[in-house]
This record gives C-alpha cells, sequence and structure tokens, in this order.
C-alpha cells in the first residue's frame, strides 16, 4: 500500500486507466445547513461534478479498462439511469459496444443519455428479471458486467467498486482526521462499501487511528432490518420515488460496511427527501432526489442522538438534479 496520498491513483488497482476526467469534485462547505441540523460542519461532497453527472463514472473507467484487459469486446449493465448512462459514456470513449438492461418506465433523460453514446438498450419488466436476462450473455461470455446480475445480490463488479474508493481518499485529503461522519444514499450499497474500505485502507497504512462512521441512507427498511436480525438473503419490498437507491435487495458488502465503520442505517421518506432537495437547491446545490436523501437522513442521525453537536459531517451528493424529468401543469410565465 503506498505511504504518500500524493498521487491518489496509487491507492487503486488501476493507477492508469481510460479518463473523462472524472473524480476530484468539490468538497462544499454547508455552514448554514451545518447550524441548522445541529453539527459542528457539514460538507457536501458534489458527485454530479462528474462527466456524466454521478459517480458511477468513478466505476465505469476501472470496468471498461478490466474489459479491455478481459479481451471483452461488449459492456453490460442492469441500470435504471446513471450507472447505464456513465457505462455507455466510457464504452463509447474506448471503443467497447455497450447494453444496458432497464425496466419500461426508464426516465427519458437517461434513455437520451444512454442511446446517444451508441450503446443499446433492451427492456425487463423487473428490477430482478434484468439480473436474468444478464446471467445468460454473461456466462456465454457474450457480456462482461458492469452490475450485479444474481441473486442474492452481491454488488457491481469489483473492479468497478474499487474505483468508489477514491472518494474516501479525496475527503481524507481535504479533511484529514477532522470528519466524524459520513452520510451515503444505499441500495445495494457499492459506494457504502467502497467508502468503507477506503478509509480501513487509509487505517492500516497508519494515516489515521478511528475512521469516520458511514451511514447508509435508505428510502425503506431493508438493511436497518437486516442489521435489526432479518436474513440479508431476504426480499424487502418497497415503494419509492427514490428510484437510483430502489430496490429490493440487500448485499452483505453493506452489513460489512456498516460494521467497519460502526455506521448506522436510517429510512427517509420520499416527501422529507424532496424538502431537503428543494433545501439543498437553495443553498445552490440541486441534487437527483436520491442524493438528497443524505440531508434527510442526517437530520435523522441527529434527532436520534447518532449523531453530535460537535460531528463533522460529509453528505455524498451522488448524482446532479440535472439527470430528473418532471412535467408541469402551468406553463411558464410570459414577460409582459
Amino acid at each position: 500500500m503506498p505511504d504518500s496520498l500524493e498521487r491518489l491513483a496509487d491507492w487503486q488497482i488501476y493507477p492508469d486507466h481510460p479518463t473523462l476526467g472524472e473524480g476530484g469534485t468539490p468538497l462544499v462547505h454547508m455552514e448554514e445547513l451545518a447550524a441548522e441540523i445541529g453539527v459542528r460542519d457539514l460538507f457536501v461532497k458534489n458527485e454530479g461534478a462528474n462527466p456524466t453527472g454521478s459517480h458511477k463514472d468513478r466505476m465505469s473507467r476501472f470496468v471498461v479498462q478490466r474489459a479491455l484487459d478481459a479481451g471483452a469486446t461488449t459492456v453490460a449493465a442492469a441500470s435504471s439511469g446513471n450507472a447505464g448512462a456513465s457505462l455507455a459514456a466510457y464504452a463509447a470513449h474506448v471503443g467497447l459496444a455497450c447494453v444496458i438492461v432497464t425496466t419500461p418506465d426508464m426516465n427519458p433523460n437517461w434513455r437520451r443519455a444512454i442511446e446517444v453514446h451508441g450503446a443499446t438498450l433492451m427492456s425487463a419488466e423487473t428490477p430482478e428479471l434484468r439480473w436474468h436476462a444478464m446471467a445468460a450473455r454473461v456466462k456465454t461470455g457474450q457480456w462482461y458486467p458492469a452490475t450485479n446480475f444474481v441473486l442474492p445480490a452481491v454488488g457491481s463488479n469489483p473492479f468497478g467498486v474499487d474505483g468508489l474508493r477514491s472518494i474516501a481518499l479525496e475527503i481524507f485529503r481535504d479533511l484529514g482526521a477532522r470528519c466524524t461522519d459520513i452520510v451515503v444514499p444505499t441500495a445495494r450499497a457499492d459506494l457504502l462499501w467502497a467508502i468503507a474500505r477506503g478509509y480501513c485502507d487509509l487505517r492500516r497504512a497508519g494515516f489515521l487511528v478511528d475512521p469516520p462512521r458511514v451511514h447508509a441512507v435508505e428510502p425503506f427498511g431493508r438493511l436497518s432490518k437486516v442489521l435489526a436480525g432479518e436474513d440479508y438473503r431476504g426480499s424487502f419490498a418497497g415503494r419509492t420515488a427514490l428510484v437510483s437507491i430502489g430496490g429490493s435487495t440487500v448485499t452483505y458488502q453493506a452489513i460489512d460496511a456498516i460494521a467497519a465503520c460502526g455506521g448506522r442505517a436510517v429510512v427517509t421518506g420520499d416527501n422529507e427527501v424532496r424538502e431537503d432537495q428543494d433545501r439543498l437547491a437553495r443553498c445552490g446545490l440541486y441534487l437527483e432526489l436520491s442524493s438528497a436523501a443524505a440531508l434527510a437522513g442526517a437530520r435523522k442521525l441527529v434527532a436520534e442522538g447518532a449523531m453530535s453537536a460537535d460531528a463533522v459531517v460529509v453528505l455524498v451528493g451522488t448524482s446532479s438534479g440535472l439527470c430528473e424529468s418532471h412535467t408541469y401543469a402551468e406553463p411558464i410565465a410570459a414577460i409582459s
């Protein structure tokens, strides 16, 4: 393991890789929100500043590099949007074919972002059926997988997940040991696990004694139920507008991440997240609804006593609000 943070790429599995300029995203100090929720300092790691608007770019750069190393010609992902748009862009960048397996209700903004890069879209009726469609082609070697394709779910391609560890390294580079808590919107916990792993690596290298607590925010009880004793291999159904962190599965890596960094899992409702999406926008950051769950989760952690008034908190803003599509009943007012 490197003994310096001078070149963060040396900490990762591919120090040299295809790039569109991802990483090095802003860590935005939100003093007003810190006072509002009752913590010493609050920052947002704005992953919406990545080339395709989300943290998924940190994964895609390594997935396509691994696919090239393995001699693959086609990469594939099961995605509701962000991951598909990102993989399509990076596959186009290196000349790989790309297939995204989605569901019929895909956001048209994401559909356009995927197809404009030359990727092929295929539809399955449910998220789970996407994995079945991928599995058959992955096992025959037709597609190289970027995302999960099995049940029980195990998370995304491990080479891709390693790319997310750079978020922890960047936060530590900017804040050192000051950071006490990191709040992460979570579905199958690729990001949660990668950040926890990044901090554990920093501890093993002697850069810090205690890593920050890494907390998961979910739109309905999944990981929180598992931590209360339910079998993580079960199905946890729920309905939510937070599509990027929806889904009915829990992975073992989620449990491992919480255990490694002493975090918690909290559930936030759609309405409170919508309010915090607006609140963040009034502070200058327009994040995707699922990303805004980090602020709602932080509020709940403070209310439950899991974060103190002395906490220095980082919210991971996973993607830009510009990814979302909306319909409006009223026309834009004309200038008189």
